[in-house]
């Protein structure tokens, strides 16, 4: 009788235990509503960009990049900050340009228009780049305007579109200027107030 005891009692745990488990809903979270939390004065914000691509009007030129960045909230809403430039470029008929650089960045989120799980924020930078192959440093410039979607309480992903400026000789051209879009993320850190 003993035997036969232990046995019972183990499917009995089991039946429980798989019967509990088929009703447990696990739904990936997609939103979570923070407000003005993640942007108050003294957070820091980490991620950036993941992928990028643009195409250069003067050029003929595709390029594709990853830009990580870190920056500080001076002031609720107001981020400043510098972003790592680092890219391919391919030129119609010529070398691929392997690029690299720095841009200090000052992030701004607007106030209206946001909801409780997004905010709509404009981004502009400006810094110095290099090329390989390639000689003398260029400078660089961007203008873009994008949307940031709270998933969790401190990251969200993001989605830019702008116009870019680099002062660069590229395919006998003198500068490049084209539109860029890109996607990415950020993780927001609460700092100390």
């Amino acid at each position: 009788m003993k035997k036969l005891f232990l046995p019972f009692i183990l499917l009995l745990g089991t039946a429980g235990l798989v019967q509990a488990q088929n009703r447990i809903e696990t739904t990936p979270q997609t939103s979570a509503d923070v407000g003005m939390k993640p942007i108050e004065q003294g957070n820091w914000m980490i991620g950036g960009s993941i992928g990028s691509i643009g195409y250069s009007f003067e050029g003929k030129s595709f390029n594709a990049g990853i830009n990580p960045r870190a920056g500080y909230f001076v002031t609720d809403g107001l981020a400043i900050g510098a972003e790592a430039l680092l890219g391919l470029t391919t030129v119609k008929d010529e070398d691929n340009l392997w690029s690299y650089g720095i841009a200090p960045f000052v992030r701004y989120y607007f106030p209206g228009g946001a909801s409780s799980t997004g905010r709509f924020f404009g981004h502009g930078s400006v810094g110095i780049a290099g090329s390989s192959p390639g000689d003398g440093a260029t400078i660089t410039a961007g203008a873009n305007v994008g949307y940031a979607h709270f998933i969790t309480q401190t990251v969200a992903l993001e989605a830019m579109a702008g116009y870019n400026y680099s002062k660069a000789n590229i395919s006998g051209a003198d500068k490049a200027t084209g539109l860029g879009v890109s996607v990415g993320f950020q993780i927001y850190l609460p700092g100390k107030r």
